[in-house]
C-alpha cells in the first residue's frame, strides 16, 4: 500500500515537472517573440516610411523639373506656349497636366490650351503644394499640386493620384501607409481626407520631407504583432510546443514550402513544360500579319494552363528567366522554320526580355543561334524591354546592346507609357518600336486625358522617327482610330488571341488564301 502511494506521488510529480519544463520555455519564447515580432514590424514601418518618402521625392522632382522648365513662359500667350506645356507631360515621369498663371489667373493648361481660372495660393501649404480631392475634370480623384512662382506668373504641375495612390499600395503592402499635406491626407485607395491622418497602434513612423512641405505615416493596426508571430515564426511556434522532436520535419517542411516553387519551375523547364504561344501583329493600312509576338505559357501536367502572371515574376526574381527564355528561342525557331518559306521577308517576331537578360552577354549566343535557323533576312527578331525591373545601363548592357544591333536584332519598348523607366530607356538604348500600352488603347473614346496622353506618345515615336505598335486592339472604332492617327502596327484580339503553334499556322495560312483571293479579285 505505501508503495502504490508513494508511486502515485512520483507519477503526479514528474507530471507537474515536466508540464513546468514544458510551460517555461513556451511562455519565455513566447514573450521574445513577441518582443521580436514588435521590434521588427517598427523597423519595417520605418523603412516603408523611407521608401515611400523618397519615391514621393522623386515624384515632386519631376514636377519641380517641369515647372522651372515653363515658369519663364508665364505671361506669354497660351497659343505660343501651350505646345511646351504638353512636352511637359509627355517627357516628364509622373506629370499629367503642365499649367501657367498669371496674377493669379489660371489663363494656359496642356490639356485645353486656353483656359480662365482664379486661383489662390492660400490653397498650397507654404505656397506650394496643394492635395486636392479631384478638379473639374475628373472629379472625386486625387491630384497633387506643385506650385512655382516668380513675381506674377506662376507655374503649376499636376501628379495624378493614380501614382500616388499606386506608390502607397506598392510599397505599403504590408505595412498601411498615408501622405499627408498640409491638413490634407491620402490613403492607399486613392480616398482624400481632411485632418490628420489616423495613427497605428503598432511602429508608427512618420517622416517629413526635407525638399518639399509633406509628410508620410506608416504602421500597423493593433494585434498585428501577435498575426505577425503566428505568420512568421510557425516554425518556432512548434519548437517549443513539442521541444525538439518534430522541429527537424518542420524545419524541413518550411524549407520546402520556401524552395518549392523554385524547384518547381526548374523542374517545368527541364520537363519542356514551357512553350510559346503567338499572337499576330498586323499592319494597320494593310490588315496583313506582319509578324507575331511570343509569348511563354505554362503547360502543367496537373494545373493545366497556368497564366504568365503568377509565374514570370519568379523567373526573373530566381534568375531562371535566362534559361526559359533561351528554350523559348529554341522552340520558336524550330516552329517557324518549317513554315518560313511562306513568311513575306523582315517577318517580325517579338520576344520580351527582362533586365536579367541584359546583364549576360549570353543571349547574343541565343539570338543569334536562332537567326541562323532562317535565311538572312526572313525573319527580324525584336527584344521587347519589359519594365518589371529596371535595366541598369551598365558597359555590359551597353556592349549588349550594340553587339545586337550589328547582328541585326531589333529593340522596342513594351507597355510604353505605364513605366518611370520607359523615357530614360529612350536615352540610354538605342530603340526602334515604342509598344503603347493596351490601358490607353482602352480608354479610345472614353477617357480624354488618356486619349490625349496616347496621341502625345505617337506624336513622340514619329519625331524620333520610331515603329508604333498599338496593343489590346478589342475593337473597330480603336483599329480605325489608330490608323487614322498613323500607328503603323496593331496587335489585340480583334486580330487573333495569342495561341500554340498550330493554331497559330492554320489561321496564318487562312490569312494568306483570303489575300491571295482579294489580290485575284483586284485584278
Amino acid at each position: 500500500m505505501p508503495l502504490t502511494a508513494k508511486g502515485s506521488r512520483s507519477w503526479i510529480a514528474r507530471y507537474a515537472l515536466s508540464l513546468l519544463i514544458g510551460l517555461l520555455p513556451i511562455l519565455s519564447g513566447i514573450a521574445i517573440l513577441y518582443w521580436q515580432a514588435g521590434h521588427t514590424l517598427s523597423q519595417n514601418a520605418g523603412k516603408t516610411a523611407g521608401e515611400a518618402l523618397k519615391q514621393f521625392d522623386l515624384m515632386l522632382d519631376s514636377a519641380a523639373e517641369s515647372a522651372n522648365v515653363i515658369l519663364p513662359l508665364a505671361g506669354q500667350p497660351c497659343d505660343e506656349v501651350k505646345l511646351t506645356l504638353r512636352e511637359q507631360v509627355t517627357r516628364q515621369p509622373f506629370v499629367r497636366a503642365a499649367n501657367l498663371a498669371w496674377n493669379n489667373n489660371l489663363y494656359c493648361t496642356s490639356l485645353f490650351g486656353p483656359y480662365q481660372e482664379k486661383i489662390d495660393p492660400a490653397d498650397y501649404v507654404d505656397g506650394t503644394l496643394w492635395l486636392m480631392d479631384g478638379n473639374a475634370i475628373t472629379p472625386k480623384s486625387a491630384l497633387l499640386v506643385y506650385r512655382l512662382q516668380d513675381g506674377k506668373g506662376a507655374a503649376m504641375v499636376s501628379i495624378d493620384g493614380y501614382h500616388l495612390a499606386n506608390a502607397l499600395r506598392l510599397i505599403g503592402h504590408e505595412a498601411g501607409l498615408y501622405l499627408q499635406v498640409g491638413e490634407v491626407w491620402l490613403s492607399s485607395q486613392g480616398q482624400v481626407r481632411e485632418g490628420a491622418a489616423p495613427g497605428f497602434a503598432v511602429g508608427q513612423a512618420s517622416l517629413s520631407s526635407s525638399h518639399f512641405p509633406f509628410s508620410v505615416s506608416a504602421g500597423f493596426p493593433a494585434g498585428e504583432v501577435w498575426r505577425y508571430v503566428v505568420k512568421e515564426y510557425p516554425a518556432l511556434m512548434a519548437l517549443l510546443l513539442v521541444f525538439g522532436i518534430l522541429a527537424g520535419t518542420t524545419a524541413r517542411r518550411l524549407h520546402k514550402r520556401s524552395s518549392a516553387p523554385t524547384q518547381e519551375l526548374q523542374r517545368a523547364l527541364e520537363a519542356g513544360e514551357f512553350i510559346p504561344y503567338f499572337q499576330p501583329v498586323v499592319r494597320s493600312e494593310t490588315r496583313q500579319w506582319a509578324g507575331a509576338e511570343v509569348l511563354m505559357r505554362w503547360q502543367h501536367p496537373s494545373e493545366g494552363l497556368v497564366r504568365p502572371d503568377l509565374f514570370i515574376p519568379l523567373a526573373e526574381h530566381s534568375g531562371l528567366i535566362v534559361p526559359m527564355t533561351r528554350s523559348l528561342l529554341q522552340q520558336t525557331a524550330a516552329l517557324l522554320a518549317p513554315h518560313a518559306a511562306t513568311f513575306d521577308p523582315g517577318f517580325h517576331v517579338g520576344v520580351n526580355i527582362s533586365a536579367r537578360h541584359c546583364q549576360d552577354l549570353e543571349l547574343l549566343d541565343d539570338c543569334r543561334d536562332f537567326l541562323a535557323v532562317f535565311a538572312p533576312g526572313q525573319v527580324r527578331l525584336v527584344l521587347e524591354l519589359t519594365e518589371r525591373e529596371l535595366i541598369e545601363p551598365s558597359a555590359v548592357a551597353q556592349q549588349l546592346f550594340s553587339q545586337l544591333r550589328d547582328m541585326g536584332v531589333m529593340i522596342a519598348i513594351d507597355d510604353f507609357g505605364t513605366g518611370h523607366s520607359s523615357l530614360s530607356y529612350l536615352r540610354q538604348f538605342n530603340v526602334d518600336y515604342l509598344k503603347i500600352d493596351q490601358s490607353f488603347v482602352a480608354m479610345i473614346g472614353a477617357d480624354a486625358l488618356s486619349v490625349h496622353i496616347l496621341e502625345s506618345i505617337i506624336e513622340l515615336s514619329a519625331k524620333l522617327e520610331l515603329g508604333i505598335v498599338a496593343e489590346g486592339v478589342e475593337t473597330l472604332a480603336q483599329r480605325d482610330y489608330l490608323t487614322a492617327h498613323g500607328v503603323g502596327f496593331l496587335q489585340g484580339y480583334l486580330f487573333g488571341k495569342p495561341l500554340p503553334a498550330a493554331d497559330f499556322f492554320n489561321n496564318f495560312k487562312r490569312q494568306l488564301s483570303l489575300e491571295e483571293i482579294s489580290i485575284a479579285v483586284s485584278e
